[in-house]
């Protein structure tokens, strides 16, 4: 047993312990024959570094990691990281621009680019897998895994290759979030909406037989240079005659079409809506409502969002080339003075050209700008089909989804969801294995003597040598033709340009796009594990007889998919045992972007759920409850309360304060709270050390006779059972207050100091010569081997939460004659036996608990000094009060400084009722009771009055409605805080009778 110092230094003993279990292999202990339990780690971008979120997530993983391990399972804890294509990408080519000369990404070839990208991923990628190694997880790092890494790679290939075969992954134009300053499609995730002061622009649309006009609004009139339709509602009797006719657009002269369609709300502006297909996502499910085909809609920018012309070559000149912002400008000015804009006039009856708005616009939160809904050509899968056996998973309890009341949301995504676009135009990422060729006409290539992007046939393969099979086949026709694969559209037109003679070969090319990551991501519970060379199931869906690359005929959403196997299949687990994982922790912010999309591809390619459990903590927020961001300067670096207070303390905060479907407030003092209930638990080592107290050989609670023994044992046991219950619901602020209030008040506060005559005090009278009984030398001996039992089974309930200082008392209080056989993070789960239980002892000592504590309430609140000692009267009590008075006189003496007295008692006093007896502490001469009196009273009226002040003011509904919602909230504190007190002192003066 090695001397603890005096004081808990978290530095000095965190990077100690990790290293060890790291480099012990102690996070994968060989148990071939224990159950499998599995959980995967959300892959942080390779880019990232460690925040507040992730702290969150890993402690929570950590947590449910370390009690399976504790509880004799073969926990794995899957690690990994991202690719991050944009990300990644941007941290490069930034790096690049910043090298003198400055280097540009297409001044090199796509090759030498990405081998650079690898270079920085392996000289600095990877600085958050460091970071979580300083929060304490107990990850596979022995198997960590990357979304590229060639095992990895090989299954998203496959699973794109396997998609399109069976029809559930295709090519399609349609309208995407697109980001101009990187020239990419990027998912709903990656748009910030920003509150912007802009304008409403109200504009008149003349009929073309020149009869009227029909009026629109519009925060973006530049876009009505694509438009293609004016919708009204079919109900609205002012346009119904209008309906079939069609306006002349001013500018452009284009003849537009009034449509009838339930977009257009008649109760809104004018009723009658714009419709620009080509760039807004309602206004293209108008467009399609309406039969227009996505190849004719009308696409008046281009990929840096400058306008271009449109297929019917009607916008003036003047006007292309031209940025959304300065087209807006120049449109505007000739609406105006051709005649078509109407004016606002606002309250003070003067004309403006616009109404003001505050409008609601995406951003790309990585480039900062605006975010535009562009029609392109990308991959899709077909997310409908995907999604029934992901969506009947859960309403049958396949899956999990704690808490429940997050399945509402689920289902209301997952039965209107859309196409998926997987596709992006970067360099950093999984190529898509895909190539074009020219399309076969009439017997011939249409392209045979010049190359175009449009009208291409697909070839999705493996690989190249793949893709060159099945072109071959497609242009079987044409004998003398040889097929000739290219890296890139551009080096087919660099070869044609540079040959002479093109007519004996036929060019294919590889798609230049890359896959979104989270297509890849989507795949993290069975690729990590081995996919698809380990263990893997056929495909469901591939058709007998179905040509290698050739799609099903099956359309987009229509296609067939097997049901989640019945619950029985289900136990036969794949993979080794760990597919289905048993649970995965994740914040509920990408419970579409991530989890469902693994839903589907889990049961999609392995006939099965990825989890059993989905468990979805909230956000951590501000002090103030405010959403933390860089722009707020509200951001919490974790590795500075790391730094300040030890991980063991920002773990246990951030356990404590998950409550399932609330958000997390940070609050510093807390994390400080817990750092110093870590103190306390090492202060309580210490005394265990100074008074012969030493780990237990045993599992099993000791043999005790004393009743403050035996309700130790009991108050164990009781919170084993209540940890077992909370971990098992989820429930981690349960568990961790659980183990918090038995550590810090029953063991240390209680526990201790009701020992310390037991151990300290016999160790002393031995010392100095006194005469010590052989009964008492039993008691001493009885309570360290109880108390070294207590602490060993606090050491491993708490070490899910805190490891770091677990393991160091763990070892620190081993006997020298009985060294530990193992680390704590291997040990053995505590057992809730309740046959160690004694009822009479446990009632007894929680008895003494509250005379204790209604003693020293009124001691406290009457001011009587802390030095004074009371005579204790007592009525009405029954045998066995009187029973426990006697037994537990040294205890009272020593903890309240009172000691029972015989007879009534007379003059001023206090009085306290527990159970059946009142306690009657006499009072004159130790306080003032007439001043002591007049100070309760005066205190009691003065929390009244604010009592009231702030019940009054919660009761108007005006402050309660236009005040600060922190605002309302400190006054309902300050109100319950006021009562409380009023209440209390009130009590204290009702003792005085």
């Amino acid at each position: 047993m090695s001397e603890l110092p005096k004081t808990f230094d978290p530095a000095s003993i965190e990077s100690r312990w990790y290293a060890h279990w790291e480099a012990s292999g102690q996070f994968r202990p060989d148990r071939p024959n224990a159950e499998p339990w599995t959980i995967v780690n959300p892959p942080p971008n390779v880019t990232g570094s460690l925040h507040i979120g992730h702290a969150l997530d890993n402690t929570l993983q950590d947590i449910l990691t370390r009690h399976a391990r504790l509880k004799g399972k073969d926990a794995l804890w899957v690690v990994g990281t991202d690719h991050a294509g944009i990300a990644t990408q941007m941290v490069v080519e930034r790096q690049m621009g910043a090298l003198t000369p400055p280097q540009k990404r297409t001044d090199m070839t796509r090759e030498e680019f990405v081998a650079k990208v690898w270079a920085w991923k392996e000289e600095s990628g990877g600085e958050i897998t460091q970071q979580l190694r300083r929060l304490g997880c107990s990850m596979d790092w022995a198997n960590e895994r990357f979304t590229m890494d060639e095992g990895f790679s090989k299954a998203v290939l496959k699973v794109f290759v396997d998609l399109h075969k069976q029809g559930l992954l295709y090519r399609d134009k349609r309208l995407v979030n697109w980001d101009p300053g990187l020239g990419t499609a990027i998912s709903d995730l990656e748009v910030e909406t920003r509150e912007i002061k802009g304008s409403f622009w109200h504009l008149r649309y003349p009929l073309e037989d020149g009869s009227g006009f029909i009026k629109v609004a519009t925060t973006r009139p530049e876009t009505m240079l694509a438009d293609m339709a004016v919708a009204v509602n079919a109900s609205d009797a002012r346009y119904t005659a209008l309906i079939g006719k069609q306006v002349k657009l001013p500018i452009t002269g284009r003849l537009i079409p009034i449509i009838a369609d339930d977009h257009a709300d008649p109760e809104l502006g004018s009723g009658a809506v714009k419709i620009t297909p080509g760039h807004d996502f309602n206004d293209f499910e108008v467009g399609k409502r309406a039969g227009m085909a996505a190849g004719s809609m009308l696409n008046m920018l281009d990929a840096k969002a400058r306008v271009v012309q449109v297929s019917d070559g009607l916008i003036p000149a003047e006007l292309l080339g031209l940025t959304t912002a300065e087209a807006r400008k120049a449109v505007v000015a000739r609406l105006k003075d051709e005649g078509f804009l109407i004016a606002h006039v606002d309250k003070d009856g003067e004309e403006h050209d616009a109404e003001p708005r505050t409008i609601q616009t995406p951003y790309g939160d990585r480039s900062g700008v605006v975010i535009e809904p562009w029609l392109t050509d990308q991959w899709y899968v077909d997310a409908k089909t995907l999604a029934q056996p992901a969506i009947e998973a859960v309403r049958t309890g396949a899956i999990d989804i704690v808490p429940k009341t997050w399945e509402k949301t689920f289902f209301n995504w997952m039965d209107n969801i859309q196409p998926w676009c997987v596709s992006r135009q970067l360099w950093w990422g999984h190529r898509i294995p895909a190539w074009f060729g020219p399309k076969i006409e009439r017997g011939r290539s249409s392209y045979e003597f010049s190359y175009e992007q449009r009208d291409t046939q697909q070839f999705v393969a493996i690989d190249k040598a793949g893709a060159l099979v099945l072109a071959e086949a497609a242009y079987a026709e044409f004998p003398n033709k040889k097929v000739r694969t290219f890296e890139s559209f551009e080096e087919v037109v660099r070869w044609e340009m540079a040959s002479r003679d093109t007519t004996d070969t036929i060019a294919i090319w590889q798609d230049s796009d890359v896959l979104d990551t989270w297509f890849s991501s989507a795949l993290w519970p069975f690729a990590t594990l081995g996919w698809p060379e380990e263990g893997a199931v056929p495909s469901p869906l591939r058709g007998e007889g179905q040509g290698e690359g050739q799609p099903s005929s099956a359309a987009p959403g229509t296609t067939p998919h097997p049901d989640p196997l019945p619950a029985g299949e289900r136990e036969q687990k794949q993979l080794g045992g760990r597919y289905p994982n048993d649970v995965l922790i994740s914040g509920f912010d990408i419970l579409f972007f991530w989890n469902a999309r693994m839903m589907m591809q889990g049961l999609h390619f392995m006939k099965d759920v990825p989890f059993r459990t989905l468990y979805l903590h909230g956000l951590v927020r501000a002090a103030d409850g405010a959403k933390m961001s860089k722009s707020k300067g509200n951001v919490v670096n974790p590795l500075g309360l790391i730094d300040t207070y030890g991980a063991d303390a920002l773990r246990f905060f951030m356990a404590a304060m998950e409550s399932q479907g609330r958000d997390i407030k940070m609050d510093e003092k807390r994390v400080e709270g817990y750092r110093n209930f870590a103190t306390k638990l090492w202060n309580a080592a210490r005394f265990a050390q100074a008074n012969g107290i030493v780990a237990s050989t045993n599992l099993e609670a000791p043999r005790a006779q004393l009743a403050v023994n035996k309700w130790i044992i009991a108050e164990t046991i009781a919170t084993v059972q209540t940890v077992d219950l909370a971990l098992a619901d989820y429930r981690f602020d349960g568990a961790a207050n659980a183990i918090y209030q038995f550590a810090w008040s029953r063991f240390c506060d209680w526990y201790l100091e009701l020992i310390k005559p037991l151990v300290s005090e016999v160790d002393q009278r031995l010392a100095r010569g006194e005469v010590v009984y052989t009964h008492e030398l039993v008691h001493a001996d009885e309570t360290r081997k109880v108390a070294g039992w207590v602490l060993d089974q606090i050491l491993v309930l708490l070490h899910p939460f805190m490891p770091f200082i677990t393991e160091e008392l763990w070892h620190a209080m081993a006997d020298p004659a009985h060294p530990r056989e193992h680390d704590l993070i291997v040990a053995q789960w505590p057992m809730a036996d309740a046959r160690s239980l004694d009822p009479e002892a446990s009632k007894e000592v929680d008895w003494l608990i509250r005379l204790v504590q209604e003693i020293r309430t009124a001691r406290n609140e009457l001011n009587v000094p802390p030095g004074a000692r009371l005579p204790l009267h007592v009525r009405d009590a029954n045998a066995t009060t009187l029973a426990r008075l006697e037994r537990q006189a040294p205890a009272l003496a020593r903890l309240a400084r009172v000691t029972h007295a015989d007879g009534e008692a007379t003059g001023g006093a206090a009085q306290v009722v527990v159970d059946e007896a009142t306690f009657v502490l006499p009072l004159e001469g130790v306080i003032d009771l007439d001043s002591e009196r007049a100070r309760l009273t005066k205190a009691i009226a003065a929390a009244e009055k604010e009592r009231d002040a702030l019940s009054g003011r919660l009761g108007n509904a005006s402050f309660v409605e236009r005040a600060k919602p922190e605002a309302v909230e400190k006054a309902k504190a300050d109100h319950a805080d006021k009562a409380a007190e009023a209440a209390r002192l009130q009590a204290a003066l009702g003792r005085l009778g």
